[in-house]
């Protein structure tokens, strides 16, 4: 099942990593199942999948290559005003979805979902674009941090409240290429 290089062929990476907590083959697995939910689901319609970049690709491509039916996606990409800003879940539009989303079937694609405030903001502006269905699939959720409910339709596992790095996770733009997903050591947050 494991396509890419073992753990220790990343060796400068996989030195900030204290715990693997899914592995390639875990992730592997989990995203082939929630694609065939998908595609039961959406199998009389052709859906619309909207991730937001840059964290989401990794997870996005391997979960439309796990969907059997016809679909579309189409990205967005934001940025936070500040980190005080962000955690009330104000952001800034940077790049605009492509496709029309009047009377689609529109399934919004996460990485995480942590505080759910960003996600929520994003989901309330789709909703004014008069989407026939407007569901979410996220790969991973922390639950103990969620300050907003947000419905999710697919999910992959649940994650401690601890910062976590590889599949499109990143820190400081690194470790997004880890084909698994790991805590990172506390003194990689350390300054140098």
């Amino acid at each position: 099942m494991n396509h890419f290089h073992p753990p220790d062929a990343y060796s400068q990476l996989h030195e900030g990593i204290s715990q693997i907590l899914f592995s390639e083959t875990d992730l592997q697995q989990r995203v082939m199942a929630l694609g065939q939910e998908i595609t039961q689901d959406y199998e009389s319609c052709r859906p619309l999948l909207v991730g937001v970049l840059k964290g989401v690709f990794p997870f996005m491509s391997d979960l439309l290559r796990a969907i059997t039916i016809p679909l579309e996606v189409d990205f967005m990409a934001i940025a936070s005003y500040s980190s005080e800003t962000r955690d009330q879940g104000f952001v800034r539009l940077q790049k605009d979805l492509e496709t029309p989303l009047e009377g689609r079937h529109v399934l919004f694609v996460e990485d995480v979902i942590d505080t759910g405030l960003t996600l929520n903001y994003l989901l309330k502006n789709l909703r004014t674009r008069g989407p026939a269905t407007l569901k979410v699939c996220t790969l991973f959720e922390k639950p103990r941090r969620r300050l907003v409910n947000i419905p999710i339709r697919y999910k992959g596992f649940d994650l401690p409240d601890r910062f976590v790095v590889g599949y499109g996770l990143d820190y400081r733009e690194l470790y997004r290429n880890l084909p698994f997903v790991g805590l990172l050591k506390p003194e990689v947050f350390q300054p140098v």
